[in-house]
Order: structure tokens, then C-alpha cells, then sequence
């Protein structure tokens, strides 16, 4: 398993030797064969698309489309239509049938990421869907049969969200069916010395001679809490690196 964990990281770009990294790891090779509907949970910065895509790549389906669809970056208005298709005429601007997400992910994987960003009044439709394994595009009549495989993610709480009343509990049991934590980079401090390196040879590679960092800076950036997580310190590094450059000029 170790050599398999390996080649992941290696294949998905994946820096770090932590327990729970490995363990998130190990747990996505695990569900990967299988045709189960995963949840990935982790904060917003921490590699929650690597490991859909991993999941994909590893699965029965891997020779099928992947989508990825954002849900919190699309407009509560389109959501439908981006989801489920329509058909001519279904609304203004409506000048031709399309196909949505669900649809063109047929015989392959559906990732969802950011679920907890739809709007209540889709969340029926959704679980409809994943229920019958049928879709009706905005505007159509007709029932079309689904084949695919859904992977789900989030940054938020949906148990809250559901005690909140703003996410349906019958669909976060839905979807929860297999969990997936992925860590914070506060979870896997010890990764934060091999992260630099990787990010400081990303810079050099870019041409530029990159900022070098010392015992005691590598050990107030394990202290920092990271709420951006890898995301925001590799934005750290990179700032510093235009700093330098810019006073060399």
C-alpha cells in the first residue's frame, strides 16, 4: 500500500509524509474501485479536486469523463440548467437544447465540489436524481436514464447546515456515504519543511533563484495556523519571492 500511496502523490502532485495525509490517501485508493458516492471534506485550500481525480483515475470508470463543476462559483439562477440541461425555448436565451453536467458525465464521474453552496431549492432535484438515477433537463418532459458516478466535496459543516435548516438532511445521508477527511496543513505541521522545498523548486524551475528559508523561519511558519492551508502558503512564498525580486531591480 505504501508503493501505491506513493505513486499517487507522485502522479497527482501530492507533498508530504504525513499520518493523516497517508491515511486520506489510503482511504481514496480504498473506495476508488468501488461505485460508491464519496463526500470529500476539507477546508478551502486543501486538495479536496487531487483527490476526486484520484478516486476517477482508480475507478472502473476512469476511461469515462471527468466534470467538475464548482457550485458555489455558478449563479443560483443557471445552477439548474448547468446541472440537469434544457431544452430550447425552456427560458430566454434558450436558443438551442443543451446538456448539462449530470448528462455529460455519463459513464463517468460527476465531482460536485463546494455541495453545501446549493441553493435549498435545487437540493430536491438532486436527490431525485441520485435516488432514480434519472434526470429531466429544465423545459423537457422526457426522463433521461443516468450512469455515473457521483463524488461530492465541501469546506463546510453540512451537519450544521442540516441542523440549520439550509441543507436537507435526506440528501447529506445521500451523498455521506462514504467520507473522505482530508487534513488542514495545521493537521500535518511536519509536512510544512518538505511543501517549501517542493514550492521553492516550482520557483526555480520558473527561472527565478528563489528565497531561501532558515531553521527559525521554517519554525514560525509551523506555528502559523494556516487557514488557507497549502493554498496560502505557497501564495506566501511566492509573495516573498516577488518582494526579493522586485528590490533587486
Amino acid at each position: 500500500m505504501l508503493d501505491k500511496i506513493k505513486s499517487v502523490k507522485q502522479k497527482y502532485g501530492i507533498v508530504g509524509n504525513s499520518d493523516p495525509l497517508n491515511h486520506a490517501i489510503q482511504v481514496a485508493i480504498q473506495v476508488a474501485p468501488t461505485d460508491m458516492t464519496v463526500l470529500i471534506n476539507g477546508e478551502s485550500g486543501s486538495g479536496k479536486e487531487s483527490f476526486s481525480k484520484i478516486i476517477h483515475s482508480m475507478s472502473k470508470r476512469k476511461h469515462g469523463e471527468f466534470i467538475a463543476v464548482n457550485c458555489g462559483a455558478i449563479p443560483e439562477g443557471t445552477i439548474d440548467s448547468e446541472l440537469f440541461g434544457h431544452e430550447k425555448g425552456a427560458f430566454t436565451g434558450a436558443d438551442k437544447a443543451r446538456a448539462g453536467r449530470f448528462e455529460m458525465s455519463s459513464n463517468g464521474t460527476l465531482f460536485l465540489d463546494e455541495i453545501g453552496d446549493i441553493p435549498l431549492s435545487l437540493q430536491a432535484k438532486l436527490l431525485r436524481a441520485l435516488e432514480s438515477k434519472k434526470i429531466q433537463k429544465v423545459g423537457g418532459g422526457k426522463e433521461i436514464p443516468l450512469n455515473l458516478r457521483m463524488v461530492c466535496a465541501t469546506h463546510q459543516n453540512l451537519e450544521k447546515k442540516v441542523n440549520e435548516g439550509s441543507f436537507r438532511a435526506d440528501l447529506f445521508y445521500r451523498i455521506n456515504v462514504f467520507p473522505i477527511e482530508i487534513p488542514t496543513l495545521a493537521e500535518r505541521k511536519e509536512d510544512i519543511p518538505i511543501l517549501v522545498t517542493h514550492i521553492l523548486n516550482e520557483i526555480r524551475e520558473n527561472g527565478s533563484k528563489s528565497p531561501t528559508f532558515e531553521d527559525s523561519a521554517l519554525t514560525a511558519l509551523k506555528e502559523y495556523v494556516w487557514p488557507g492551508n497549502i493554498r496560502e502558503l505557497k501564495n506566501l512564498i511566492e509573495d516573498i519571492n516577488h518582494a526579493l525580486e522586485k528590490a533587486k531591480k
